[in-house]
């Protein structure tokens, strides 16, 4: 087996906001890279040695010396190319490239975190002073959310009013995550359920003996479309979970306790399939990305998760239900500095134009601190 050594490096403080004229990149999803897979994407995509090495900013000879050292370290061919025609991957290349989205996918949002976790370290060495120094911490296990990362960079940076709000994310399924919040080891949680769901639905039995009234709060983040990730222009014409039982799509599914294993038993049981109807049931993936990379590699046919997931990929989607996702504050920490910073950047005009421009998503009471009852219309108190 071969051993992997991780690396990182540091750049510009604000990279989402800095995206649109900075230099293209090889594979704009992966958030760990190697320049032997950012070369083998760059010549897949572009189909000439030159032309990827271009699009890299290296000499061809550079880029061809490269290639030639990691065939011979790795003993295997990369690319296949001659004279006239359009350079190729191996059937090798091709598979460390698959290999690699795949891991990329599914760890995503441990590595999320653990960026996060260095950026904060970093900060403290880039900026001493005493605004930086001052900045809060807040604690969140959630359901893993690309908002939430938005989020994240915005609400470190300091284009606040005073010390910004770290937000030390732990991604997790939603019912571990409020679990996590009724432990003590967050202060903050984040979970999605459908607003429409009545009160003898399978979400309101899962959520209502987890949050309590008097020790939590429910405060608005957004709105964001869920449905099926299907391959681009939806060959098999799937509209909806029935289509996937009686035409036997191949299915990649979620880990149970995640918010999205919970629409599907819903949805399921709405249309009165089992699980012995969708083939696949039993194959899980760890995340939105990973269920989005199994459909565009072709493993599998359709999945449930986002439309921002699907779109990232450039798979076909089609939407099966608006579903919410909120935040669960301790009522104690309501009032903290940290909470109302976070508070009034959620409110903010900025954060919710950055919100309503990710493909899926439109702000929802953000920011809003209501009433259970309010925003989740299935609680009966």
């Amino acid at each position: 087996m071969r051993k992997i050594e991780l690396s990182y490096r540091i750049t510009e403080a604000l990279r989402t906001a800095d995206t649109a004229t900075a230099p293209a990149l090889p594979s704009p999803t992966a958030m760990l890279r190697n320049p032997m897979m950012d070369v083998l994407h760059a010549v897949r995509e572009r189909g000439s040695i030159s032309a990827a090495a271009r699009q890299l900013g290296f000499s061809y000879r550079h880029v061809w010396g490269q290639l030639k050292q990691w065939e011979a370290e790795l003993g295997q061919e990369l690319i296949v190319w001659e004279r006239g025609q359009a350079a190729q991957l191996s059937p090798f290349g091709e598979r460390l490239l698959m290999a690699e989205r795949l891991a990329q996918a599914r760890l995503g949002p441990q590595m999320e975190s653990l960026r996060a976790e260095l950026e904060r370290a970093f900060a403290l060495a880039f900026e001493p002073d005493a605004q930086t120094l001052g900045a809060e911490v807040l604690t969140l296990y959630a359901s893993h959310d690309h908002a939430l990362n938005a989020l994240q960079d915005m609400a470190a940076s300091r284009g606040m009013d005073g010390p910004g709000v770290f937000l030390d994310i732990r991604f997790c399924g939603s019912v571990d995550a409020i679990r996590a919040l009724n432990e003590g080891r967050c202060v903050l949680a984040g979970f999605h359920t459908q607003p429409f769901a009545d009160a003898a639905s399978l979400s309101a039995r899962t959520y209502r003996p987890l949050l309590k009234p008097g020790t939590h709060k429910i405060i608005g983040f957004a709105r964001r479309a869920q449905g099926l990730m299907v391959a681009p222009d939806n060959p098999l014409k799937l509209h909806d979970m029935a289509d996937v039982a009686r035409l036997q799509a191949r299915f990649v599914n979620r880990a149970k306790g995640t918010g999205t294993r919970l629409l599907l038993d819903e949805l399921m049981a709405q249309a009165g399939l089992d699980p012995i109807d969708i083939t696949g049931f039993d194959t899980v993936e760890s995340s939105h990305a990973a269920v989005a990379h199994a459909v565009a590699s072709g493993q599998a046919d359709v999945g449930l998760g986002t439309e921002y997931a699907a779109r990232t990929q450039g798979l076909g989607f089609v939407p099966l239900t608006d579903e919410r996702y909120l935040l669960v504050c301790l009522k104690a920490a309501l009032e903290t500095p940290g909470v109302q910073r976070l508070l009034a950047l959620l409110s903010s005009p900025t954060w919710q134009s950055t919100l309503n421009a990710l493909p899926g998503y439109t702000s929802d009471h953000s920011g809003e601190v209501a009433a259970m009852k309010r925003l989740l219309p299935w609680w009966k108190a």
